[in-house]
């Protein structure tokens, strides 16, 4: 009755705003006194976790995505995409959701994109005659749409908490991120010709303008997957080709960056990287804790007791991750869940890279489900418009991506063809 008791509390804290690293570390130190643990256990997670040779990509691409987002490359990356895409019907729309998704991809943080390019792209598309209503609800959802694209920060935790591969799981993520892109990219394009949203006209010009503009960051994509996949650098040092080249573009290159401006980027990279690295710490010594008490064969024996078919099983994983999505931070959401239902989903027979697109598509969706989803909130502080009027924009477009879920939960070959 006390544990449940002190479960609720932490539970409470969570809800009242208190730090995640916080309640997870008190409540894994509660359960090992507690319990009788060693308490070692925890040094030796965050000993294991800290000489994790991937581990120092994270703060790389953080640093590369940060620079990124305080230079021009946002207005460029609009630029040339509306040169390309500006003629078709939802051209600016679809401009809008490739945007998002390589944004997001580059920094791994779906508020940065929300704040980044909401300011730019919510008055270009009402210049563009779309309705208020539609813009509100593509750029909030679009805040997460590249988490399923490399080198995703949500990616690497991923990698490392589940021991999978990280450059299989980058290549995992492209087909079903591609689709989750297409779908909503036809949904825009269906909603401009039935509103008749006008297009723009092609300038080939504007097109050698655009593509002049952005010479020297298009390469970013073929330096961090073309470096991996070839086998010639391993993602730690491919994030270390990525900062530098980063650092040189948009420093001495297009000179958008002052060096005396790069102490203050560089600290608010950081603070990103070490809250994720406190949460990992703390939520690895409560996942060693759950081993050793076989919580995880636990709930194995209780899903295969009630539930025998592989198909229900992924519809309840889908409700439950959902859920967690729109009430946990995706990181935390990350390190507590994914050492629990990793065992289980593998006596289903799933497989664990595409059990990873699972996690991270639904952590995704969940991040702008009403009512708790964190990028209605920061939707709603970016662009001063009530959380309640968010909700309404966002549903068809959650909608949407909830059948693109339901494709690749039960077409594993979106996220496996690639690897075979």
């Amino acid at each position: 009755m006390i544990s449940f008791l002190i479960v609720i509390l932490f539970i409470f804290l969570l809800l009242i705003g208190v730090p995640v690293f916080v309640v997870i570390a008190g409540l894994t130190l509660y359960l090992f006194f507690t319990s009788q643990i060693d308490i070692s256990a925890i040094i030796i997670e965050m000993h294991r976790m800290a000489t994790t040779p991937v581990l120092v990509a994270i703060p790389l691409f953080t640093f590369a995505g940060y620079l990124l987002s305080e230079s021009g490359a946002p207005r460029r990356l609009i630029r040339f995409s509306n040169a390309i895409l500006g003629w078709m019907p939802g051209g600016l729309s679809v401009i809008a959701l490739l945007t998002c998704a390589v944004f997001t991809a580059l920094t791994g943080a779906t508020g940065l994109t929300i704040i980044a390019l909401g300011g730019i792209l919510l008055p270009a598309m009402t210049r563009g005659r779309y309705t208020e209503i539609f813009s509100l609800g593509l750029l909030t959802t679009s805040g997460t749409l590249g988490l399923l694209f490399p080198p995703s920060l949500p990616l690497i935790v991923y990698a490392i908490v589940a021991n999978v591969r990280i450059d299989q799981l980058f290549i995992a993520g492209v087909l079903p991120g591609i689709l989750l892109v297409v779908l909503l990219s036809a949904f825009c394009v269906f909603k401009s010709i039935r509103e008749k949203v006008p297009k723009t006209e092609f300038k080939f010009q504007e097109l050698i303008g655009a593509t002049r503009d952005i010479i020297w960051e298009l390469p970013l994509p073929l330096v961090v997957l073309g470096g991996i996949y070839s086998g010639y650098v391993a993602v730690s040092e491919a994030a270390a080709i990525t900062a530098v080249y980063v650092l040189i573009a948009e420093i001495l290159i297009y000179r958008d960056v002052r060096l005396k401006d790069l102490p203050a980027i560089i600290k608010k990279s950081m603070v990103l990287v070490g809250g994720v690295l406190i949460i990992l710490g703390a939520a690895m010594g409560l996942t060693n804790y759950l081993i050793d008490e076989e919580i995880p064969m636990r709930l194995l024996e209780f899903f295969q007791s009630h539930i025998q078919s592989r198909v229900l099983f992924l519809v309840v994983l889908n409700i439950f991750l959902l859920a967690v999505g729109c009430t946990m931070g995706i990181f935390s959401a990350l390190v507590v869940v994914v050492p629990l239902l990793s065992p289980i989903a593998n006596a289903y027979g799933i497989d664990p890279i595409h059990l990873g697109i699972i996690f991270l598509a639904n952590l995704e969706i969940g991040a702008s489900i009403p009512p708790l989803g964190i990028n209605l909130f920061i939707a709603g502080m970016r662009f001063e418009k009530s959380v309640l009027k968010l909700y309404v924009a966002s549903l068809p477009f959650i909608a949407i991506l909830l059948i693109g879920l339901a494709v690749i939960t039960y077409l594993p070959w979106l996220s496996l063809a690639l690897l075979d």
